[in-house]
């Protein structure tokens, strides 16, 4: 009997071990039955995880109804050893962001983010600054005076240098002359490109040689600059006119780097 107690004892604590309370961002919904759903978050400790929502979608369940895409707050779940579903046990939504859906721009970006970041980031493995920057992300975008194009340059931005995908863009990466003569000597030279493959700028002497690249016009570099000065802590402005071009250079690099395309990008990326 004390043996059976003792297993029973030590089963509670592993299984009480397991059981982790984060706050989440809901990224991804699949209906599993008619009561319940397959949940993606991203949590800022744990990084991203799937669970089975049991009975989530009946208006009494401990959400309150089915969990969103987009939805904020915090979750109580069960995370297992393998690659298995683990189980959420409660989620207690903080923010909706149900003020996006009512204009289709601002939801689109948003949804483009989310799928990013899933898209991104391999499970159970946290990023907290991942986590940090989707949070200030998905909370400035709704406000009437957010520059969207802005918003969601410095997040590629940002995400792309978090998960490594993304290295220094001061410098040729084939020759190493530093973009800023580049700049300078554009007008009167020739292409400046960015290559996926090689990761980074190439000036005129090195692209032609390029498997694939990107040609960067004058506002482009000059938003590269701006980010990674924003980067750096000082304060920038990013108007439309950089902001569109470099965001239309940083989803070309998300494409090549996931070997796909993300859905939401029609939406978004192609209607700049």
């Amino acid at each position: 009997m004390f043996s059976f107690l003792l297993s029973l004892a030590c089963g509670l604590r592993i299984l009480e071990s397991m059981r982790l309370r984060e706050p989440g961002i809901c990224l991804r919904t699949t209906d599993y039955s008619e009561t319940s759903q397959v949940l993606q978050f991203l949590t800022r400790g744990a990084g991203v995880v799937r669970l089975l929502g049991k009975g989530t979608k009946r208006p009494k369940s401990s959400s309150g109804g089915a969990i969103d895409l987009l939805a904020e707050g915090e979750l109580l779940f069960i995370r297992k050893n393998t690659d298995a579903l683990g189980t959420l046990v409660e989620f207690t939504e903080t923010v909706s962001h149900s003020n996006l859906r009512v204009d289709a721009a601002r939801l689109n970006t948003s949804l483009y983010m989310i799928e990013l970041v899933s898209e991104s980031l391999p499970e159970a493995d946290p990023y907290p600054e991942v986590f940090d920057l989707l949070h200030g992300a998905l909370g400035r975008v709704p406000q009437p005076d957010a520059p969207l194009q802005a918003v969601l340059a410095y997040f590629q931005w940002r995400l792309l240098r978090c998960v490594g995908l993304l290295g220094g863009m001061e410098a040729c990466v084939s020759c190493g002359t530093p973009v800023s003569e580049l700049s300078k000597k554009r007008p009167s030279r020739g292409e400046i490109c960015f290559s996926s493959r090689l990761g980074g700028i190439l000036c005129e002497d090195c692209h032609p040689s390029a498997p694939e690249k990107f040609q960067l016009q004058p506002p482009t570099l000059g938003a590269l600059a701006a980010l990674a000065a924003a980067e750096e802590g000082r304060k920038v402005f990013l108007p439309d006119t950089q902001a569109r071009p470099v965001n239309r250079l940083l989803a070309y690099h998300i494409t090549h780097q996931l070997g796909k395309k993300l859905r939401m990008a029609k939406y978004v990326i192609d209607k700049m």
